[in-house]
């Protein structure tokens, strides 16, 4: 009996390399493989090492066309071809003929790639005639939109573990099947959908540890140095109304600090070298952060371990104890979410946090030499195009990179209830950070492009090396052309120059320089004429 878990292709204008590695099918696998007798289990990731192909833009993203016109190859550069990531169907249709699996279950994780996983479901039933189960977090929030598909024969909301073994113990070894007794579990019943209630009781697998014998270390690499995904706990304490964490994880848990030890020595003895802490909270219980930071040291602290927390940290539980902590253990990075720099908009969307807080913990960090990634979010409805303004300049002058996000709705939050936005194939294909798909009275989609344009240009700014001498963006312009600046940041500057003198954007394609005609002269000159000064990633000073 053979069980064959997929991760699909996705279909977007860029894809994130480094974070692919499928944890929660390594999870099923292991749940498996302990619980359900005699079944071989294979992952296979159809969206790492297949390569990328050009396909059209889909009819949901045309208007898009217009502000990524170019192949732009500045420091500025947006987005602009739309690509495949990924396997073609008649391939995954060849592998999954060649396996011959008995069952084939598919993660769909994320909503704007919801029809790549149909599309793979529909490539599987080309290779055989089997059931396919779909499960994911897109599923626990908009389970219609995928149960619906006539190649979908079943679909798992919520947590998967528990009820994939079920149905697998229920479909081989039981003398009849009934879904009716399969928490979570989505089938069809003479033409119409059922949904099970889910088990909401402490989940039994939690202490598994993944199964990645799938692959090898060099498969998923951070800086050329192979990375595994560990997650420590499941769900989060807060409820962030632009967040969909608990239409999947309805209760926060926490592994324990030596079981979480465990899984780490054996990925070092895999060969991985670089653990990203994939926890959608991972510091906001104290003491066993600490006890845990502090067991990575004594058990890891000589063996050149790295360590990242790439899906974000609450700055809310950071403070210098638990900083020095991290810098000890191994972490080199910090992705911090600010979100916004306004309070008032941080109450509107429920989450609890304080920007002087925000503000301490950046400047600890760096002083401890850790690198800040600080993500902010354009365009919540409570939101003023003046407020995010002041976010993205009191950030410009932290030592920070400004990772900025147009903000996307994913249905079965709180936020799309409260715009009354329906979980459409149309709002859903949208819901990415590239469709730039949600405009407000205040903020228009030209306004969108613009701050995005502007967080790209501070940022560059950020990251140029120190020039001796050179205190303002003028000073670093004038020694464009110095062997201090690589290529790419000389076609920066001299950009930043044209755009300084003319109040004209270009991009720097093959063909040569091209007009940017989409953005917002007005608001982009307004946003730079408010700094009158960026701190870059090492602390110096920029004078604008």
């Amino acid at each position: 009996m053979r069980l064959l878990l997929i991760q699909p292709p996705i279909e977007d204008f860029y894809d994130t390399q480094i974070r692919l590695q499928p944890l929660g099918l390594a999870y099923l696998k292991a749940a498996v493989k302990k619980h359900v007798r005699d079944v071989q289990v294979r992952i296979i990731d159809f969206h790492k090492g297949f390569g990328k192909h050009t396909i059209p833009i889909p009819d949901e993203l045309k208007y898009l066309g217009e502000y990524y016109e170019h192949a732009d190859q500045s420091p500025f550069c947006v987005f602009h071809q739309y690509y495949r990531f990924g396997a073609d169907d008649h391939t995954i249709t060849k592998h999954v003929s060649e396996y011959r699996p008995d069952i084939v279950g598919i993660s769909c994780l994320f909503t704007p790639y919801y029809r790549e996983a149909l599309k793979t479901a529909a490539a599987v039933k080309r290779g055989c005639d089997c059931p396919v189960i779909v499960g994911g977090s897109h599923v626990s929030a908009a389970p219609d939109s995928v149960l619906l598909h006539p190649a979908v024969d079943y679909v798992i909301c919520g947590e998967g573990e528990g009820p994939l073994v079920l149905f697998l113990q229920s479909w081989f070894y039981a003398t009849s099947f009934d879904p009716a007794l399969i928490p979570g579990l989505g089938y069809k019943k003479q033409g119409k959908q059922i949904l099970n209630a889910r088990d909401h009781s402490a989940n039994t697998h939690d202490h598994l540890i993944p199964d990645l014998s799938d692959f090898t270390p060099d498969q998923y690499q951070y800086q050329g140095k192979p990375m595994a995904f560990v997650m420590t706990s499941r769900g989060c304490p807060y409820h962030c109304s632009f967040c969909s964490v608990h239409a999947t994880f309805q209760k926060f848990r926490q592994r324990s600090v030596e079981n979480i030890i465990a899984e780490i020595r054996q990925r070092h003895q895999e060969g991985y070298r670089v653990i990203d802490f994939e926890d959608d909270n991972l510091t906001v219980d104290k003491n066993r952060c600490t006890a845990l930071l502090t067991a990575l040291t004594e058990e890891f602290g000589e063996w050149g371990m790295q360590y990242l927390a790439m899906n974000g940290l609450s700055y809310r539980d950071l403070d210098l104890d638990i900083l020095v902590a991290m810098k000890k253990a191994g972490f080199t990075h910090l992705n911090i979410a600010l979100v916004s720099a306004n309070e008032a908009v941080l109450k509107s969307v429920s989450r609890p946090h304080r920007i002087g807080q925000y503000i301490e913990v950046v400047k600890e960090a760096h002083r401890l030499g850790l690198k800040i990634l600080s993500s902010q979010i354009l365009g919540f409805p409570s939101e003023s195009l003046e407020s995010i303004i002041d976010s993205l300049v009191m950030a410009a002058r932290l030592p920070v990179l400004i990772g900025a996000s147009p903000l996307y709705v994913i249905p079965g939050t709180p936020l799309a209830q409260e715009i009354n936005l329906p979980p459409t194939p149309r709002n859903m294909v949208r819901a990415r950070l590239t469709a730039m798909g949600h405009e407000t009275e205040s903020l228009k989609r030209t306004d969108i492009f613009t701050l995005f344009i502007a967080t790209r240009m501070i940022d560059f700014v950020k990251s140029l090396p120190d020039l001796a001498g050179a205190s303002s963006i003028n000073q670093l312009i004038a020694h464009r052309d110095s062997a201090i600046f690589s290529e790419r940041e000389k076609i920066g500057l001299s950009l930043l120059l044209q755009w300084i003198n003319t109040g004209v954007l270009y991009a720097s394609t093959s063909k040569g320089l091209k007009v940017i005609k989409q953005f917002d002269k007005g608001l982009l000159k307004k946003i730079w004429d408010s700094l009158d000064h960026v701190v870059t990633c090492s602390g110096g000073q920029v004078l604008i």
